[in-house]
């Protein structure tokens, strides 16, 4: 018999809540929470599936200050097409650019930042 596995990708947040209603509402998938009040799972339909756990002496991460390190980050795929559509929506839902050294042209990836300072990258999907 083979145990069926799955992962989570969980992000640190002092406020659990805002940050999974950030990602919900991104990725079209819903906050769910459990037991305990911080942590919250955001599943879609889609296959999407990460969580947000509260940390109660959180600080963002500092990227893309060259001395850091990114650590991870989510990547948020996209048709070419759509990619314009895309950021204008993750900036009315909070999102931050970080990426703006070429603000001209069409371009494959773009990275921002969520609420709670989290980098995540827009990019086309191959």
């Amino acid at each position: 018999m083979t145990v069926v596995k799955t992962t989570v990708l969980v992000l640190d947040a002092a406020e659990p809540a805002e940050l999974a209603d950030f990602y919900a509402a991104l990725l079209d998938a819903e906050p769910r929470p459990g037991d305990d009040p911080d942590f919250i799972e955001v599943v879609g339909e889609n296959g999407v599936r990460l969580a947000v756990r509260r940390d109660r002496g959180y600080a963002p991460p500092s990227w893309p200050r060259p001395e850091t390190s990114q650590q991870a980050h989510l990547r948020v795929l996209v048709d070419r097409a759509d990619i314009d559509e895309a950021e204008r929506e993750l900036i009315a839902l909070g999102a931050r650019p970080l990426d703006t050294k070429d603000n001209g042209g069409p371009r494959d990836t773009r990275i921002y930042s969520d609420p709670a300072g989290h980098s995540f990258t827009l990019a086309v999907r191959m």
